[in-house]
C-alpha cells in the first residue's frame, strides 16, 4: 500500500490550533465553561428552527437522490466493485459514527425522558414511559443518519467520480467554491473539520471512559479512580495503534467486524434473558409512536411554553451530529467505492437506524422495565452518576460478571475504532492527495493518535472534556452553511452529467 505526502498548510495549523485551543480551554476552564455553555444554549434557542429545517430538508433531498434519475450513479468507474462486503461496510460506518455513545445513551437517555418528558407530559407517568424509548428511536434514527449521509455522498462523488485526489470537505465543495476550494477558504473549512472531529472524540471519551471505568471497577471490586481511567485510555491507544499500523483494510475493517459481533451477541443475550415479551411489545409501541409523530417531533420547538426540551435534546443532537458529520462523511465516502448513490443513501440510513433501534429497543426497554418494576431504582442513581446507572443495569442481568466483561471489551474496542477512523481521516485531510491505492502516511496516523491520546489523558486529569466538546459543537454553525455548499455542489455536478446527453 502506497502512502501520500503531508499537506503542510493544513497539518501544522491544525496541529498547533488543536494543542493551543485545548491548553487554553484547560487553563481557563472555570471561566470558559459557563461562557461556552451559555453560547451553546443561546445557539440552540435562536437557531432551533434552522437545525430542524436543515435536517428535514436533507431527508427530502436524500429521498430525491434515492428515487431520482441519478440513483444508479456509481462511486467510481463502471467496472469498479465495492471494496468491502456489505456487513464490513455497514459495521465500519456504524462503529465510526456511534461508538460508545450508543452504548451509553441507549440506557441513560430513556430514563431522562421518563423523568422529564416533552409536550408538557407529567414526569414518571405512564404516558412519559410510553415516550421514553420513542424519542430515543427518533434522535438516533433516520434524521440523525440523514445528517451523515449527504456529506458522505458528495465527498464520495468528488473522490471517486470526479477523481479529485483530495479527501477533504473543501474538495467536495469545489462545485460551488471553484478555485477558492484550494485557497484560504478551503484551508479554513478543513481545519474547522479537524477541530470538530477532536470534539467528537472528546464526546466519545467523555462518555466512554467513565462508563468503562465504572464497569471495570465493579468487576475488580475497587472504586472508579482517575488512574483506572488513564489505564483504559492507554489500553485503548495500544489497540488503536495496532489497528492504525495495519491500515484501513486489515485494521479498521477487522476491528469493526469484531465490534459488531460483540455488540450483537450482547444485545441478543439481554433480549433473551431479560423481559423478552415486554422489550418486543414496548419497542413495537415506541416505533409506532415515533412514526406517527415523526413530523411533530422533527419540527417541535415549544415556542409558547418554552419548556426547553427540544432545544436541550433534539436541537443539541442535530448540532452535535452536524458538527461531526464532515468526519463521518469523509470516512464513509472513503470506504464506499463501487457503490451507487442509492446504495449509499439507503444503506447509511438503514444500517445506522437499525443498529440504533436495536440498542434502544433492548437496553432502553430493559432499563425502563427495571425502573417500572423497582420504582426509583435507576432514576435515583441517575441524579448522582450516569455511568453508575449502567453498572446497576448490567448487575441486574443473569451472568452479570460475564456481561460486564463483554460490555467492557465492547466499550474499549468501540473507542479504539472511533479513534482509528478519526485519525485515518485527519491524516487524509492533512495529506496533499490520495491517488488510487494510496493511504494517508502510517506515521501521520500514529502521530495524530498519540496527540489525541495525550490530550485525552490531560483532559481526563483536569476534567476538561466537556469544555472541548461544547466548543466543538459550536462549529455546527458554519457547518450549516457547509451543508448548503455540499448540496449545491452535488446538484451542479449531477446536472453537468446530463449536458452532453442534451446536446
Amino acid at each position: 500500500m502506497k502512502h501520500s505526502k503531508m499537506d503542510h498548510s493544513i497539518f501544522w495549523p491544525a496541529m498547533i490550533l488543536t494543542i493551543a485551543i485545548t491548553i487554553t480551554l484547560v487553563i481557563f476552564q472555570s471561566s470558559a465553561e459557563p461562557v461556552l455553555t451559555g453560547i451553546l444554549t443561546d445557539l440552540t434557542f435562536r437557531l432551533d428552527w434552522a437545525f430542524e429545517f436543515l435536517t428535514m430538508g436533507l431527508f427530502i433531498l436524500l429521498l430525491w437522490l434515492v428515487f431520482g434519475r441519478f440513483a444508479r450513479v456509481k462511486m467510481g468507474d463502471p467496472e469498479d466493485k465495492p471494496e468491502f462486503s456489505r456487513f464490513s461496510w455497514g459495521g465500519m460506518l456504524f462503529c465510526a459514527s456511534m461508538g460508545t455513545s450508543i452504548m451509553f445513551w441507549s440506557i441513560v437517555e430513556p430514563l431522562y425522558y421518563y423523568t422529564g418528558p416533552p409536550f408538557g407530559i407529567e414526569g414518571e407517568s405512564a404516558e412519559a414511559a410510553e415516550w421514553a424509548v420513542a424519542y430515543g428511536l427518533f434522535h438516533w434514527g433516520i434524521s440523525a443518519w440523514a445528517l451523515y449521509a449527504l456529506p458522505a455522498v458528495v465527498i464520495a462523488y468528488s473522490f471517486f467520480v470526479r477523481k479529485d485526489p483530495s479527501l477533504k470537505i473543501s474538495a467536495a465543495c469545489r462545485g460551488i467554491l471553484g478555485k477558492y476550494a484550494d485557497g484560504w477558504l478551503g484551508k479554513v473549512i478543513d481545519i474547522l473539520v479537524i477541530w470538530s472531529m477532536i470534539g467528537g472524540l472528546s464526546t466519545s471519551l467523555g462518555l466512554g471512559v467513565p462508563m468503562v471505568a465504572n464497569v471495570s471497577a465493579e468487576l475488580l471490586g475497587i472504586e472508579p479512580t482517575l488512574p483506572l481511567s488513564i489505564v483504559i485510555i492507554v489500553i485503548w491507544t495500544i489497540i488503536f495503534s495496532s489497528s492504525a499500523y495495519l491500515g484501513l483494510y486489515k485494521g479498521i475493517r477487522k476491528l469493526s467486524d469484531w465490534n459488531i459481533y460483540i455488540a450483537l451477541v450482547l444485545a441478543v443475550f439481554v433480549l433473551i434473558t431479560g423481559p423478552t415479551l415486554f422489550i418486543l411489545t414496548y419497542f413495537t409501541d415506541s416505533l409506532g409512536l415515533m412514526l406517527n409523530n415523526f413530523m411533530r417531533m422533527s419540527l417541535y420547538t415549544d415556542p409558547i411554553n418554552e419548556g426547553g426540551f427540544p432545544q436541550a435534546w433534539t436541537v443539541f443532537y442535530w448540532a452535535w451530529f452536524a458538527a461531526t458529520a464532515p468526519f463521518i462523511g469523509l470516512f464513509v465516502a472513503r470506504i464506499s467505492k463501487g457503490r451507487t448513490i442509492r446504495e449509499m443513501v439507503t444503506n447509511i440510513l438503514l444500517w445506522g437506524s437499525l443498529g440504533s433501534f436495536l440498542y434502544f429497543a433492548v437496553f432502553g426497554g430493559y432499563a425502563i422495565d427495571f425502573e417500572l418494576a423497582n420504582s426509583g431504582a435507576l432514576t435515583s442513581v441517575l441524579a448522582e452518576s450516569e455511568p453508575q446507572v449502567i453498572v446497576e443495569v448490567l448487575k441486574s442481568l443473569p451472568l452479570s460478571t460475564v456481561v460486564m466483561i463483554f460490555f467492557t471489551v465492547l466499550g474499549i474496542v468501540f473507542l479504539a475504532t472511533s479513534l482509528d477512523s478519526a485519525t485515518y481521516i485527519i491524516a487524509g485531510i492533512a495529506t496533499t492527495d490520495l491517488q488510487k491505492g494510496e493511504e494517508p502516511a502510517r506515521w501521520q496516523r500514529l502521530l495524530w493518535g498519540v496527540v489525541l491520546s495525550a490530550l485525552a489523558i490531560s483532559l481526563t486529569i483536569v476534567g476538561g472534556l466537556n469544555v472541548v466538546q461544547t466548543s466543538s459543537v459550536l462549529v455546527s454553525v458554519p457547518v450549516l452553511i457547509m451543508y448548503i455548499l455540499l448540496a449545491v455542489s452535488l446538484i451542479k455536478w449531477l446536472r453537468e452529467r446530463e449536458e452532453p446527453v442534451k446536446e
